[in-house]
């Protein structure tokens, strides 16, 4: 048996009520009472209909459903910020949707291009993508969904981003190497093309330069998040000749990976290398030995993102994007002790 589709010329004969009223109602319009945006919306969610997102005239109605874009959930910071995302969210009576791109940016092109179907209101994403490639978000953002950027960033956008300190405290972290007594130090970076990948790695060279230690560019470790590429790199870096005697990762799986290679080599952390590594893992000090971490507040960083893209969506034309800036802490456990 053939449905007649369901547009909005037939919800509105389904209500007994003119096409504008439904139209407005389906907007939140003011203009329209809050029962009689009840009986639309209820039948609308009942019939399953969905605006067109392209018409001019319309505006989907408000699905209270934030979509979440995170790159991987391999390294604790995005299990901990999701954590702050939905905490959020449910406080202001939204759902979540997550998306893990496992660092494809065609998926995250692709769950983009999907959002724009109307069922979620806006959107809260860590990029995957490069941050020259970012065509797909700004055409969301041109249809009327407001974004959110947290942690892997993007600039350009009419949108509030949270992230934390990542120039300074790298800074401050490979100064701190230096003060453990370190001459020869490597850094391995999650990214050369996203914006936490290229803050830190120029808060590492600075404080290489103002220490007056050469920066060798032999000593950037460019991860291409595959584990086998990423343990050889490592590997060859430590075994060297004249290896690095300290070694400062952005993420915590090259942490992990860099203590698999030091049992295999014999190589003794603290007393041949020292290792700090930006981590939230709350394993950190339970290695051999404990590991030394930076560690950004990504409970927080969630947290605040949502609540941000909320302030967006329910007050829009009060709302001023802002650029938060958190601060992380560093923690000195035993694998950078003197």
């Amino acid at each position: 048996m053939n449905m007649e589709p369901i547009n909005l010329k037939k919800l509105a004969s389904l209500l007994h009520l003119s096409i504008s009223t439904v139209s407005k109602a389906l907007r939140d319009s003011h203009e329209i009472s809050a029962d009689t945006k009840k009986r639309v919306m209820d039948l609308a969610r009942e019939l399953n209909y969905e605006p067109n997102p392209y018409a001019g005239s319309l505006r989907k109605f408000k699905s209270k459903t934030i979509a979440v874009i995170v790159p991987d959930i391999i390294n604790n910071f995005f299990i901990f910020a999701i954590k702050g995302i939905q905490e959020a969210a449910h406080a202001k009576g939204y759902h979540v949707l997550i998306y893990i791109t496992n660092e494809n940016p065609e998926y995250e092109k692709e769950v983009v291009r999907h959002l724009t179907n109307g069922r979620v209101d806006g959107l809260v994403i860590s990029l995957t993508s490069p941050i020259d490639d970012t065509a797909h978000l700004q055409s969301l953002q041109e249809k009327g969904l407001p974004i959110v950027f947290f942690d892997r960033v993007a600039e350009g956008f009419k949108s509030s981003v949270i992230t934390t300190n990542n120039y300074e405290i790298a800074y401050n972290g490979t100064r701190y190497l230096i003060h453990q007594g370190c001459k020869r130090i490597a850094h391995c970076q999650v990214s050369d093309k996203i914006s936490i990948g290229i803050d830190r790695l120029n808060g590492y060279k600075k404080a290489l330069e103002d220490a007056g230690i050469e920066v060798r560019p032999e000593w950037i470790l460019t991860s291409r998040k595959d584990y086998i590429h990423d343990t050889a790199l490592i590997e060859n870096a430590l075994l060297q000749k004249d290896p690095p005697d300290g070694l400062f990762t952005s993420v915590e799986t090259h942490a992990l990976i860099t203590y698999d290679i030091c049992r295999k080599h014999n190589i003794d952390i603290p007393g041949k290398l020292k290792l700090l590594s930006f981590s939230n893992m709350p394993t950190a000090h339970l290695l051999q030995p404990s590991l030394s971490t930076i560690t950004q507040p990504a409970f927080e960083i969630g947290l605040t993102a949502v609540q941000q893209l909320i302030l967006a969506l329910e007050k829009p034309a009060r709302f001023v994007p802002e650029k938060i800036n958190m601060d992380s802490t560093l923690s000195e456990r035993e694998s950078t002790k003197k």
